[in-house]
């Protein structure tokens, strides 16, 4: 088997994020569930953005987030994504390339705009998002290049894809077309409310297809309708080689076979807007794993990177995460 020549290839929606800072009330007044993710058409974005008021509009999407950081670490990534082409696209494409990540994928010359979420930022720092898939509905297989797959170590993928039939087949071809040419898959559960909508379908990917598992605690407790944390943890560890589970002020903890690894969160950091910090969690684990760090370096690296992007507004870093690669193999 030949050396690959990318770390990860990142498979997800490609979105541009609109922010804005508003209160409970303002949830409550527009019908939205705190903490959830809401797929929304063409008029209610339009409808939600005339609301916000005062806006911060970066390029984003799950697993371009993660992307992202795996590239502001250092390491080697491809974007797989789809945009329309107009100016949200441009800029998406400008924004992931100035970054240092491979991107390629042709932007459509018809059909809806390029995707935005609106993500409601509250005090306490959680973030609501109401998502127009807008182009990105347009991935489909054929996006999906057994070269690009065949070239990185991991294929990453978001759970949000699975919302979308033909985006759907696009993330069963890259797992077949992964452990065909002897790489690994993995998949972040993406939102608790996109396992309920998918739940037997992502337990037979866990327990199939996927080779390295990445769910915060909701999400995890949701897959396996679990009562709590701990017997959803026992629940998951034979199915997967890796599972790395967030907890936030709790940390996080890393499950490989009888091997059980506890993170401590990191301590000190101010909780400004927690939108990206299980795709930054996600980027520096998948350095770290691809780098030979053991385990627990690992899923530090990613604890770091998670409170570097929760202390400020927006999905992507903002201070350099290079230092944070030695930082986390002395813990």
């Amino acid at each position: 088997m030949s050396k690959p020549k990318n770390n990860v290839l990142a498979i997800g929606n490609a979105i541009v994020d609109v922010l804005a800072r508003v209160d409970n009330a303002f949830l409550d007044e527009h019908g939205m569930p705190k903490g959830g993710m809401t797929l929304i058409d063409g008029g209610r974005a339009e409808q939600l953005y005339g609301a916000m008021g005062e806006t911060t509009e970066v390029s984003g999407g799950s697993a371009a987030n993660t992307a992202a950081g795996i590239a502001a670490l250092g390491g080697s990534v491809q974007f797989i994504g789809r945009v329309r082409n107009d100016t949200l696209g441009d800029v998406f494409g400008r924004d992931i390339k100035a970054l240092g990540v491979q991107y390629d994928t042709a932007p459509a010359t018809d059909g809806p705009s390029t995707a935005r979420c609106m993500i409601m930022v509250t005090p306490d720092g959680q973030r609501t998002m109401n998502t127009y898939l807008g182009a990105s509905i347009d991935l489909t297989p054929d996006d999906i290049e057994a070269s690009a797959v065949a070239a990185a170590e991991i294929t990453y993928l978001e759970g949000y894809l699975w919302d979308q039939p033909m985006a759907k087949e696009g993330m069963r071809k890259a797992m077949r077309l992964a452990h065909d040419s002897g790489r690994r898959v993995a998949m972040s559960l993406s939102d608790s409310f996109c396992v309920d909508r998918h739940r037997e379908e992502f337990q037979h990917l866990v327990e199939h297809h996927i080779d390295i598992l990445f769910a915060n605690e909701a999400e995890i407790i949701s897959l396996y309708q679990s009562s709590d944390f701990d017997s959803a943890l026992q629940k998951v560890r034979p199915h997967v080689d890796v599972a790395a589970l967030t907890r936030s002020e709790k940390g996080s903890v890393i499950l490989a076979g009888e091997e059980v690894h506890i993170i401590d969160a990191i301590k000190g950091v101010s909780v400004i807007d927690t939108t990206g910090a299980g795709d930054l969690y996600a980027a520096g684990f998948l350095y770290g794993f691809t780098h030979d760090f053991d385990l627990h370096a690992a899923g530090r690296l990613g604890s770091l990177c998670a409170a570097e992007v929760i202390s400020h507004i927006g999905p992507r870093p903002q201070k350099p995460l290079k230092p944070f690669v030695a930082e986390a193999q002395k813990a």
